[in-house]
């Protein structure tokens, strides 16, 4: 198993309010990135973690790493912007060269999701969900014919109350770089402008594959990914 962490965003939202890089931005006197990669502190020993990130980024992720503990820290540095973090994903797999039967768990790194431990698998991947509203999640359609498993995802275009968290998992990677290669139709303003994650599912569903969701509590996840969650947090303002 294999842990991706897409972190190769600008950052912009936190830059134009005057914020650093918002990885490195301090809560409780720790970096919001090791408050997000500590999710998987059960698997820093065991399993192998992915970050995808820019050049500047790339000695303070080595340090955290290493303070961390995560013993099979790979880095995969793009040197120019993409489309978003489907395709940072796919590139940071290529320049890795990562097998292609390597199970992946994809995560955010402005999301915190204490004592995570992963279910068995189902299907060609899975989705974690929570009950919301707004229109500025990922969303889950569940198939109104077999309990569990996805009919639909979409981005930024509420077609249930089921939210993504931002944790997706692919049974292989062969999986993911076929989505990205082979995508669905996009489906709303923001599929057309940006590669996300979620609607990566929509091409392995429109293939036949069984994609699942699991629901959690609200509670269960952080959110830390607009100025506003962070200083909600009371966090100190420094970059």
């Amino acid at each position: 198993m294999m842990f991706v962490i897409p972190m190769a965003g600008e950052s912009r939202r936190f830059r134009d309010v005057g914020y650093g890089d918002k990885c490195r931005l301090l809560l409780n006197g720790v970096p919001l990135f090791d408050h997000a990669v500590s999710s998987f502190i059960h698997y820093f020993t065991s399993a192998a973690f992915l970050f995808v990130l820019r050049p500047d980024a790339a000695e303070f992720v080595r340090q955290r790493c290493g303070a961390l503990g995560i013993l099979r820290a790979r880095l995969a540095v793009l040197p120019h912007t993409t489309s978003g973090q489907a395709e940072s994903v796919f590139l940071g797999l290529e320049q890795m060269t990562i097998a292609d039967d390597t199970p992946l768990t994809i995560f955010n790194i402005d999301t915190f999701r204490a004592g995570y431990r992963a279910p068995p698998l189902q299907g060609s991947g899975d989705l974690e969900v929570f009950e919301g509203k707004g229109d500025n999640w990922s969303f889950v359609a569940p198939d109104p014919a077999r309990p569990g498993r996805v009919q639909e995802t979409s981005e930024k275009r509420p077609i249930s109350r089921l939210c993504c968290t931002g944790l997706y998992r692919f049974a292989a990677a062969a999986d993911l770089r076929w989505a990205f290669q082979h995508p669905a139709p996009p489906r709303g303003e923001a599929e057309q402008c940006e590669r996300y994650i979620a609607p990566l599912y929509n091409a392995l569903i429109a293939r036949g594959d069984d994609i699942y969701y699991s629901l959690i509590s609200r509670d269960a996840v952080v959110f830390c990914g607009t100025p506003d969650e962070y200083e909600a947090l009371h966090a100190p303002r420094h970059a």
